[in-house]
């Protein structure tokens, strides 16, 4: 199935779950997250979620990692649209959140990161059993994960693996993702 069927397939799956759903899913990938091995992580990048979307709360991830994981640093993306390339933010609470035109929450006055990111947690709207993701079709994470080396970590609600025809030179594979029910983890490509 192609990406664009993909997402008319699928969004409307997630858009349909309730929010007491979407919570109790988000706190199923909390459970799951916490089976990482984070011993050596210095920096970690996680999307902000558009709830109108019904993506999953990241705020969970957040909130545990402060908690139990203090000397980690956790950087949120902010996306322009013109030139679809993001800035990385370092998280400074929701006090400092501001939602764009495009219902994303954004760090609004948050120092910029420009160092190394070790683990991304990255939005899809599905995954394939390869580790492709499909997202939204704007490019924003496929430009931002090929340049860097960081564990590149996908977080879906729904649990189906997918398989997507159309793989393009520029998509980025996922190492693993995290689902409710578990973690899959892909192939290393050759």
């Amino acid at each position: 199935m192609d990406k664009a069927s993909i997402r008319k397939r699928i969004l409307p799956i997630r858009k349909g779950l309730s929010p007491e759903i979407v919570h109790q899913l988000s706190e199923k990938l909390l459970e799951q997250f916490k089976q990482l091995d984070l011993s050596k992580l210095k920096t970690l990048h996680i999307f902000l979620p558009i709830k109108s979307q019904n993506e999953p709360d990241t705020f969970l991830i957040i909130d545990w990692l402060k908690k139990h994981h203090p000397g980690i640093q956790i950087v949120v993306p902010r996306a322009d649209f013109e030139t679809s390339l993001m800035t990385h933010h370092y998280f400074e609470g929701l006090e400092d959140l501001e939602i764009n035109a495009y219902h994303i929450p954004e760090p609004a006055k948050a120092k910029i990161h420009t160092g190394k990111i070790d683990m991304v947690i990255v939005p899809l709207i599905a995954f394939d059993k390869n580790g492709y993701r499909v997202g939204y079709g704007k490019g924003f994470y496929d430009r931002f994960l090929q340049g860097i080396a960081a564990k590149k970590i996908g977080l879906s609600l729904l649990d189906e693996l997918l398989e997507i025809d159309n793989v393009n030179a520029h998509d980025v594979k996922l190492d693993q993702c995290i689902t409710p029910e578990k973690i899959y983890v892909f192939p290393v490509s050759g």
